[in-house]
């Protein structure tokens, strides 16, 4: 087997695709992002990174919160518009039904399955830490309060496969959605199955 060297990037694959709300000028705002990750159990930590040029960073550095809204498959059109869109051009408070919580200013979404009410607690400026040009806002928040209704809960959490969220997965020039596919074996479970050769 021979291994190729190809150029450095970050091929993590797939990352979830999440719409990260945030009230900018008095509105709420909608974005996709696909770089999204959970950092801790308790508190329960999240980071989203975002392009320091996204409108969405200015209300969430003014108002020190956000929303990450996990949106199912029949969601895409509309989770990719917001991809596409910015909401210094289009009006995005209208998408989707709107409410908030015990924040008051992270605009959430009804129609997600999941939704994470956050309060921004650090931010990492990633011009900081490399030499590039175009850097990226690191916003680390606290998960202060998650809604999700009953059809998405199994034994009252969140469940993978009542939800059917999709992935953002390819290179810069090639990305692509994708349906979750199907389950493979119990984490933490299936690697006693193993044994050397």
């Amino acid at each position: 087997m021979i291994k190729n060297k190809i150029p450095p990037g970050c091929y993590v694959f797939p990352a979830p695709v999440v719409l990260v709300g945030a009230n900018v000028n008095g509105k709420a705002n909608f974005n996709a992002i696909g770089w999204v990750v959970g950092l801790e159990f308790t508190p329960a930590l999240i980071s989203i990174c975002s392009n320091q040029a996204h409108y969405n960073n200015i209300g969430i550095k003014e108002n020190k919160t956000f929303s990450v809204n996990t949106p199912t498959v029949d969601m895409v059109e509309k989770t990719d518009y917001c991809g596409i869109k910015s909401g210094r051009r289009v009006d995005k408070s209208e998408v989707f039904d709107v409410f908030y919580g015990e924040l008051k200013t992270a605009p959430m979404i009804k129609e997600a399955a999941l939704n994470l009410e956050c309060k921004l607690i650090h931010t990492v400026d990633t011009k900081e830490i490399s030499d590039t040009k175009m850097g990226h806002d690191l916003f680390i928040g606290e998960v202060v309060q998650a809604y999700a209704e009953e059809k998405y809960l199994l034994n009252g959490v969140p469940d993978l496969e009542k939800i059917k969220p999709f992935v953002l997965s390819g290179s810069r020039n090639r990305q692509r959605y994708y349906n979750i596919g199907e389950e493979l074996g119990i984490a933490w479970s299936i690697g006693n199955n193993y044994k050397k050769e």
